[in-house]
């Protein structure tokens, strides 16, 4: 109830401080517009425009101040062109005049006009509407009582009097005031709505095209390092297992001729390097999809994975749905390799896994009791992880003081 009203507070705010700031928008704008455009032709009209352009980056500025309290999250601020480095001051006078994001300032100065005039009167009519109704019966015995008043329950055949009168206007109000927070939250929104199309929306794109690039690049990096590492683990290690392999094999097949007993040793010793060898590939297979995963899910290839590590893991999975192979891939590798990292460096005696759904968001949460010292600066096990989230669009959060604990926090956006 508390939120209700502190959200109704703000919405009215914003509403009713829009009109003026609207008012005072369209007055300096629409003037300095025509006149720039009407004095081109004799090169005054430039400045002129120029200036009418700084002054509607100011008062989008306010705008966009205003716009967080009212959709409820920061917004971000437009990137501005600058004159040249060395321009003369002809040029950096006119540079307003090649943003484009000036122009949709001054357009949102002008098309706010009309909007602030419904969402201020709608505002107005509801609160007064509310307030009046409600309050009627304290002041509406003074008018039932003018002699020759005729009042509006009686002009639509509900009768008339003290008692009528409140009636209708107390239910009256009560209506008025149940859907205030929703009328003027509707209002509110219906000009932040503009506010941000206009003055934030440009910027909204490109943010959103820098990130999807952002994720790209960290996709192709994290591929990349992933590869390379595969390729240096198979080369130091199952690869030089084989190459022993056949070597003990190629001398088994000479000792079956001169000393078949010495080539029994030595077909037992190729055999447990061969064991050897599929330990290693089992183990380098656990950085990829294991067979687990692609047919079971989430849930017991985290089971598995955690009962391979050599540090005791207190597991929760509290979602046990599928998921695209993308996002179970993800979680998979961010967990499989976080363990590793447990296990080699954090001389933790406890770790907690817990995975869990938050709305269009599966949140893996990793912790453990260790040394702590982790972080995700490059160059570092924890930097590949958080380049595989940033292809996914996901995030990795890092809490690790030195001495510990340490927990980390993979966000994974699954709808």
């Amino acid at each position: 109830m508390t939120s209700l009203f502190k959200r109704l507070g703000t919405d009215t705010l914003y509403t009713l401080l829009g009109f003026p700031l609207a008012v005072l928008s369209f007055c300096l704008l629409l003037p300095g517009l025509a006149a720039g455009i009407g004095t081109t032709v004799v090169w005054v009209g430039l400045p002129v425009l120029a200036l009418t352009l700084m002054v509607a980056r100011g008062m989008a500025n306010i705008e966009r101040s205003r716009l967080p309290a009212i959709i409820g999250r920061p917004v971000t601020l437009p990137r501005r062109k600058r004159a040249p480095a060395g321009a003369r001051w002809p040029r950096r006078a006119i540079q307003p005049l090649l943003d484009g994001q000036s122009w949709l300032d001054l357009l949102h100065g002008i098309v706010a006009f009309p909007v602030a005039i419904v969402t201020f009167v709608v505002t107005v009519t509801w609160w007064a509407v509310a307030l009046a109704g409600l309050t009627y019966p304290l002041y509406g015995w003074i008018t039932s009582s003018i002699p020759g008043n005729v009042q509006l329950p009686e002009l639509l055949g509900l009768g008339s009097g003290y008692i009528v009168d409140s009636l209708f206007h107390v239910g009256l109000g009560a209506i008025f005031g149940l859907t205030l927070p929703f009328v003027v939250r509707g209002a509110a929104m219906l000009q932040a709505g503009l506010g941000r199309a206009l003055l934030v929306g440009v910027a909204e794109l490109r943010e959103r095209i820098d990130d999807l690039t952002e994720g790209r690049a960290a996709a192709v990096s994290a591929e990349a390092v992933a590869l390379r590492r595969l390729e240096r683990d198979i080369h130091d290690g199952p690869q030089q297992r084989l190459v022993y392999l056949a070597m003990e094999l190629s001398r088994a097949q000479r000792q079956m001729r001169k000393d078949p007993e010495a080539a029994q040793v030595t077909l037992a010793e190729a055999i447990t390097a061969t064991r050897e060898t599929l330990d290693e590939l089992r183990a380098l297979s656990r950085g990829i999809a294991p067979p687990i995963l692609s047919d079971r899910g989430l849930a017991p290839a985290l089971a598995a994975l955690a009962g391979r590590c050599t540090v005791p893991v207190d597991l929760d999975v509290q979602t046990a749905e599928r998921y695209t192979a993308v996002v179970e891939n993800t979680v998979y590798y961010v967990a499989a390799e976080t363990l590793t990292n447990i296990a080699k460096h954090s001389r933790a005696q406890l770790c907690t896994l817990l995975l869990t759904r938050l709305g269009d968001t599966l949140v893996l949460s990793i912790g453990d009791d260790g040394v702590g010292g982790a972080h995700v600066a490059k160059g570092h096990g924890l930097a590949g992880l958080a380049d595989r989230l940033r292809a996914v669009d996901g995030e990795l959060v890092v809490q690790s003081p030195a001495g510990g604990p340490t927990l980390i926090v993979a966000e994974v956006p699954c709808g």
